[in-house]
């Protein structure tokens, strides 16, 4: 039985989202696309494409593929998953228990630079209103949030 579905969600139209319960820690699902030189990648961001990841510093790796159902998981300022690098793969892991129903998130980890181009609709309670790395949260002009940490910050207890 499949961990994830794919559906409508309320951050950006499309989610990924728990199938049954996950446990945390569960390697939900792995992060499959092309693996790509940096500077291909710099290319292919240039031309907009969102599925670009991280995966070492030679290479990044392109999920744009439709074949990577890793790639609907939305950013959230609160999220419950994680990416876990491995020497050849990327997984998405549960940071926290998920229930059976709930949409799966990460934190996406932009930089500062150029960050209100990247507005935040996760509405999570903490969210700092733009697509940003927790440690960014700090530069922006507005009141720098005072809110608790993430579940990922604060190394969420097995029993949460």
């Amino acid at each position: 039985m499949p961990l994830v579905r794919v559906g409508t969600s309320p951050i950006d139209r499309q989610g990924l989202f728990a199938a049954t319960d996950i446990p945390r820690g569960t390697r939900i699902v792995e992060y499959h696309g092309e693996k790509i030189s940096k500077d291909e990648s710099a290319r292919r961001l240039a031309q907009y494409n969102v599925y670009i990841v991280y995966f070492n510093e030679q290479y990044d790796l392109d999920g744009e593929t439709l074949a990577n159902t890793a790639r609907y998981i939305n950013h959230s300022c609160d999220p419950n998953c994680t990416v876990e690098h491995t020497a050849e793969t990327i997984w998405i892991v549960a940071l926290k228990h998920i229930q059976a129903g709930e949409e799966l998130s990460c934190n996406y980890g932009f930089d500062a630079r150029d960050y209100e181009k990247f507005p935040c609709r996760c509405g999570a309670p903490i969210c700092c209103g733009y697509i940003l790395g927790r440690e960014y949260w700090g530069f922006l002009p507005a009141p720098s949030p005072s809110a608790p940490l993430s579940a990922e910050e604060a190394g969420a207890s097995p029993d949460t």
